[in-house]
């Protein structure tokens, strides 16, 4: 062959992006096999190419009975190998070209899953968004997608990759909008210290396209977690809020204190006790009453929320809740259980402790009884003190008329002197 092909196989690897040596090997194995389709050739057969000189030989050995090559190697290049090799090695050149470019694409993604890359949107529908990464194209389901977020055509988009799947037509990049992961990436992207390990994302809660709860920690003492997430005057969150197309973020401070961690989880509420059942992975959270909406949040979002990235079930109450239920416990309740008669089919209670069996008319009666006696001793109070001021009064009134009598004795007497 001409030394021109040596240039011109350098061109092509530079073009392609593809290796000098697996554009030779391309080339051997479509010479390869040109040569057996040709009469007469060797059953254990090789092409060698020197890429110096551009010299293609044919190599070939013998076979034994078993199939195995014996004695020493022999050159049978055909006389007109050339012409006939660059017709039929065409078409197998081209498809093996292709397929170490779609090897090549694969390779350059297949250990990215978990990271983030931004493409330009060429195609949407109802089913999914293609998105244009420059050499391949990544594949957005309609899944992985923000709801309400509405792509505009020739739009730069960031997405997270969830999977890279090896195809015939080459890799097929899966990425999402929705993954709590794309959070973590772009912080990382804004926030330096993150990207340095100063600063640590611990855990993420997200509603996507609606809110996001993060938990930061720092390795060091002297670096405020929060404060480095929102930057000077919020340019970092904000940045990152854009992207997300104005989904909304909160940031708190972790704890490796579940009651704390729990307590500034529910921010930007009020909490004013956290009790924590480490068995059973709960949390009750007492609130002032003005704050027991702003806690829950909208339709339990914030709650929602906090629970997954706490990673505790959280229960939230008022102090009136709580109240209530302790004066609900203080009541002395009877203990039993309502069961059916066989005999009369009717309802009776069955006390715990045993004894006779109440039906139901009975019970009523008694609770009848019970609610008639205090009605009394609610009104008995009211019917002493009422007897007590009538035999006030009459004792007033005896005494009026005994100083009456006296008065009226005196002036008799007071008559009958005069006279």
């Amino acid at each position: 062959m001409s030394i021109d092909m040596k240039e011109a196989f350098r061109a092509l690897a530079d073009e392609r992006g593809i290796s000098i040596e697996a554009l030779l090997g391309a080339l051997a194995d479509a010479l390869e096999s040109a040569y057996r389709r040709m009469p007469g050739a060797e059953d254990f057969s090789w092409v060698t190419i020197d890429f110096e000189t551009m010299d293609i030989r044919v190599l070939a050995q013998d076979i034994d009975e078993e199939g195995e090559p014996v004695g020493l190697e022999k050159d049978v290049t055909p006389e007109n190998f050339g012409r006939i090799a660059a017709q039929t090695a065409r078409q197998v050149m081209s498809q093996r070209i292709r397929e170490a470019e779609r090897d090549l694409k694969y390779e350059e993604y297949a250990g990215r899953e978990g990271d983030i890359v931004t493409g330009i949107i060429q195609q949407s529908d109802a089913r999914y968004t293609l998105l244009d990464l420059g050499r391949v194209e990544a594949l957005l389901p309609q899944a992985e997608q923000v709801p309400f977020e509405r792509p505009e055509a020739n739009a730069r988009l960031k997405a997270y990759i969830v999977e890279v799947r090896k195809t015939a037509k080459g890799p097929q990049i899966v990425v999402s909008r929705t993954h709590p992961g794309l959070i973590k990436r772009l912080f990382e992207l804004e926030v330096p210290e993150i990207a340095d390990g100063v600063v640590e994302i611990k855990s993420c809660a997200r509603e996507p396209g609606h809110r996001t709860k993060i938990a930061v920690g720092s390795n060091d003492p002297q670096v405020d977690p929060v404060g480095a997430c929102v930057g000077a005057r919020g340019a970092r969150v904000r940045m990152v809020v854009n992207e997300l197309r104005g989904e909304k973020i909160d940031i708190v401070p972790f704890s490796e204190d579940p009651k704390d961690f729990v307590m500034k989880a529910l921010s930007p509420a009020k909490v004013n006790e956290v009790i924590v059942d480490e068995e059973a992975g709960s949390a009750i959270v007492i609130v002032p009453d003005y704050q027991l909406s702003l806690a829950i949040g909208k339709e339990g979002q914030n709650a929602r929320l906090a629970a997954r990235m706490t990673g505790w079930r959280i229960d939230i109450k008022s102090e009136t809740q709580v109240a209530e239920e302790a004066a609900y416990a203080e009541v002395d309740w009877a203990e039993g259980e309502w069961v059916v008669d066989e005999e009369t089919g009717e309802q009776v209670w069955k006390p715990a402790e045993g004894g006779p069996e109440v039906s139901l008319d009975q019970w009523n009666e008694a609770s009848t009884l019970d609610e008639e006696g205090m009605d009394q001793e609610n009104i008995e109070p009211d019917s002493t003190s009422t007897s007590e001021e009538e035999s006030l009064e009459e004792d007033t009134i005896l005494e009026d008329s005994e100083t009456s009598a006296a008065e009226t004795e005196e002036e008799l007497e007071e008559s009958e002197e005069s006279s």
